[in-house]
C-alpha cells in the first residue's frame, strides 16, 4: 500500500469519534508487531521514532524498515517524527521520507513557539507532509525531552486558540494531565479544559503519554476530540518483560530468534489491545 497521508487517517478518526494508535519503535521487532496488530485488528496505525530511537536505530533504518512494512501491508501506516527538535530535523526527516513531522516548541515562549511551527509547516505541506505540534509541556521523560513536574503544565485554551489560528498546525498535541514514561499513581485528566480547547481549535488533538491512562478516560478523552493517541512505554514493558522471562527460564540460551520472537508476539498483543480501546478496529 505504501505509506497513507497522517492529516487523512486524523480526518476520517476525528470525523468517526475514534483515535489512531502512534506507536513508538525502536527496532524490527518492534516494526513487525505494530503492523502485524493493525492487519489483525484491520486499522490504520501510526509508526512513529522518537529521539532516542534515531539515536539508536538511525533516521535511514527507522525509515527503511516502516517504509517496507507499509509497502506490503493492507492497512494505512504513516511515518511520523516523534518531538521533533528542530526545523533542520523535520528536513532531515522529510528527506529520508517520513511522511509526518512533530515540531516540539513547546518550550519556547508562545511567540516563538509560533514562528518555529509556521515555518515548519510552511515547508512540510507543499512537500505533502502532516505536521504536529505541542503547546503546554507534558511532564516527564521520554528519550532526550524531559519536563520536569515544576516545569509542566497545562494548556491555555486561549493560548491554543491563537496559536491554531496563526500557524494552521495539522494536529495539536496538548497537556491536560498525561505524562512520559511510567505513572506513579493513576493520571487524573482535565476534561473541561479538553472541551474548551476542542471548542477553539478543529484541528484533531493529540493526547502523549497515554500508556497507564485507564482506558475509561481515553475513550471519554476521544470523545472530546482527542483523534491521535501516542504509546510507548506500554510496548517496552510487555517487550521487556517477556525477555527476562525467557532469559530466566534459558540462561543458556543464545539464539536471538528465541527471545524475540516471543516479545514480539507480546508486543502484537499490547498493540491489539490499544487499538481496540482507541476504536479503531475495523476502521482500515
Amino acid at each position: 500500500m505504501g505509506l497513507v497521508s497522517m492529516k487523512v487517517l486524523l480526518a476520517k478518526a476525528q470525523a468517526g469519534k475514534y483515535a489512531v494508535g502512534a506507536f513508538n519503535c525502536n527496532n524490527m521487532e518492534i516494526v513487525q508487531a505494530i503492523v502485524a496488530a493493525a492487519e489483525a485488528e484491520r486499522a490504520p496505525v501510526i509508526i512513529q521514532a522518537s529521539q532516542g530511537a534515531l539515536k539508536y536505530a538511525g533516521l535511514d533504518f527507522i525509515a527503511g524498515l516502516t517504509r517496507t512494512a507499509a509497502k506490503k501491508a493492507t492497512v494505512p501506516i504513516s511515518l511520523h517524527l516523534d518531538h521533533g527538535t528542530s526545523f533542520e530535523q523535520c528536513v532531515l526527516c522529510l528527506q529520508a521520507g517520513f511522511n509526518a513531522v512533530m515540531i516540539d516548541g513547546s518550550k519556547l515562549p508562545l511567540a516563538e513557539n509560533i514562528a518555529l511551527t509556521k515555518k515548519v509547516v510552511e515547508t512540510m505541506r507543499p512537500a505533502g507532509l502532516t505536521v504536529e505540534s505541542e503547546l503546554g509541556r507534558i511532564g516527564g521523560t521520554e528519550d532526550d525531552i524531559s519536563v520536569s513536574e515544576r516545569e509542566a503544565f497545562f494548556t491555555d485554551p486561549d493560548e491554543a486558540e491563537r496559536y491554531y489560528r496563526e500557524t494552521d498546525v495539522d494536529a495539536l498535541a496538548i497537556a491536560i494531565g498525561t505524562a512520559h514514561g511510567q505513572y506513579k499513581g493513576i493520571p487524573k485528566l482535565d476534561f473541561d479544559r479538553l472541551k474548551e480547547i476542542q471548542k477553539r481549535v478543529a484541528a484533531p488533538l493529540v493526547l502523549h503519554g497515554s500508556s497507564g491512562v485507564p482506558d475509561d478516560a481515553l475513550r471519554q478523552a476521544i470523545e472530546l476530540g482527542v483523534a491521535k493517541i501516542n504509546i510507548d512505554t506500554n510496548i517496552r514493558e510487555v517487550f521487556v518483560g517477556v525477555l527476562r522471562e525467557k532469559l530466566k527460564a534459558n540462561p543458556k540460551e543464545i539464539d536471538p530468534r528465541k527471545v524475540l520472537g516471543p516479545a514480539r508476539d507480546g508486543m502484537i498483543e499490547i498493540v491489539r489491545e490499544k487499538i481496540r480501546v482507541f476504536g479503531s478496529s475495523g476502521k482500515a
